[in-house]
């Protein structure tokens, strides 16, 4: 039994639809389907997502809303008319999104509900083409199929209860379309999980209903060990654990979900990442244990940037009692998330991102003031435009030589390592560099390991 889960470019327009339609035709073992909302068609085409937040945007900024909601409507009718569906659907999406737009009040429950408007519509597309092929399916939106969350608006987690209901989508018989980003609060508010949530809801419904593989459908064949943007023609991974994929996704891999991995983690659930432009392609298994290969320590190889370091020094630092506990309490206070955190004998440092101190609302000086008067630092130093580059493997427990690859190989192209990071698996190395020789970086260190 396979869960599938198709993207935004997978569903993109009426051809990329008819495309994912034969795929689901020719597998009988896909039994549950979760839809992402239309992406973007050619370069400069808006994603539907990002309309129906620029629709938000207007309704909160009390602007005319009936431009982007005609942009909205006119990408569904686009693809209802040309699959030759009843149109009757695109007025039964503009009723929603009226409801929407007159009837909730929360600025965060109305931004949420909208949002979550592009996977629910185009599940119900779905379902209703499959079903006049021939193919019968049924649209089961996410309170009916179980998915019950926390009341995190932007933010969701899915409450372990959730599961029991799941688990009796197995024994549907017809093929159930699920919209992915989103579910239900116990309050039944619509709640979003965070930006490419759909990978989530296909993670959590392959895990519920005990799947067998949980494939992912995107516009590449395979994970590559680096960005093909940055990286020309890097390796294909056929095979990589948990583990290093979590590494990496977390890292700037956007090609899945670095929170969708945590279901199919705990019930060791296969994910297979396939093309749906070329079916004919196995892909990336994604798996708990693989066989290690000793002469490829590293997997990938990725980067991020937007990051800022505050290093704090104080003399016998170590054996002030409680001084981590205390330094981590203030980013607690301050809902700011902490990344990493290297420490020395008599310096500690934390690393956080830029995105969440602003989301947090605090000034990055606000909460040095607090460091300052909480900890009485020696030395409060503070560096931003920060970049972590992370090399990941599991064969690198066994490697030997392995970090000195890496900085042998950084020195010789004048890269400054600001902090070197290891972690107690053994699976991942971070370096954090200024953000400007993040691009050098990344093709110095690929050179390294795959260009031997």
């Amino acid at each position: 039994m396979k869960v599938a889960k198709f993207g935004g470019s997978s569903l993109s327009n009426a051809e990329q639809i008819k495309k994912v339609s034969r795929i689901i035709q020719n597998d009988p073992a896909i039994r549950i389907v979760v839809v992402s909302a239309p992406g973007v068609r050619f370069p400069e085409d808006i994603k539907v997502t990002d309309l129906l937040i620029d629709l938000y945007r207007c309704q909160s900024n009390g602007e005319d809303v009936q431009k982007p909601l005609q942009l909205i409507l006119d990408r569904y009718r686009d693809i209802i008319t040309d699959l030759d569906l009843d149109e009757s659907l695109v007025e039964t999406f503009e009723k929603t999104l009226l409801t929407y737009l007159d009837t909730i009040k929360d600025p965060k429950r109305l931004e949420d509900a909208l949002k979550s408007s592009g996977e629910d519509f185009n599940a119900q597309v779905m379902s209703q083409y499959l079903t006049s092929i021939g193919n019968p399916s049924k649209y089961v939106s996410p309170k009916e199929a179980g998915i019950i969350v926390s009341d995190e608006p932007g933010n969701a987690r899915l409450l372990s209860e959730s599961y029991e209901k799941i688990a009796q989508l197995r024994d549907e018989e017809e093929l159930l379309i699920v919209p992915g980003f989103f579910g239900y609060s116990k309050a039944g508010d619509i709640v979003t999980f965070s930006r490419g949530g759909s990978d989530i809801t296909g993670a959590i419904l392959a895990s519920g209903v005990d799947a067998d593989v949980y494939e992912n459908y995107t516009d590449v064949s395979y994970i590559y060990s680096a960005h093909p943007g940055i990286i020309k023609n890097p390796h294909a991974i056929h095979e990589l654990t948990y583990k290093e994929m979590r590494e990496l996704a977390y890292s700037g891999f956007g090609i899945f979900h670095d929170e969708a991995l945590e279901p199919v983690y705990k019930h060791r659930i296969p994910v297979m990442v396939r093309n749906t432009n070329r079916p004919d392609i196995e892909g990336t298994m994604i798996v708990s244990t693989r066989e290690i290969d000793a002469n490829t320590p590293v997997t990938g190889i990725a980067g991020d940037d937007g990051f800022i370091s505050i290093s704090i020094e104080k003399y016998l630092l170590n054996r002030e009692v409680g001084f981590t506990r205390r330094l981590l309490q203030i980013f607690d206070d301050f809902g700011v998330s902490i990344e990493h955190i290297p420490t020395g004998i008599d310096n500690i440092s934390v690393i956080i991102r830029q995105q969440k101190l602003d989301e947090s609302g605090v000034s990055l000086d606000t909460i040095l003031n607090k460091i300052k008067e909480v900890l009485e630092p020696e030395e409060l130093e503070v560096e931003e435009n920060l970049s972590l580059i992370m090399v990941v493997g599991e064969g690198m427990r066994e490697g030997v030589g392995v970090l000195n690859t890496a900085t042998e190989a950084l020195s010789q192209s004048d890269i400054n390592i600001r902090m070197i990071n290891q972690g107690a698996s053994e699976v991942s190395m971070t370096f954090t560099i200024q953000s400007t020789q993040e691009e050098k970086a990344l093709k110095t260190l690929y050179n390294a390991y795959f260009n031997k």
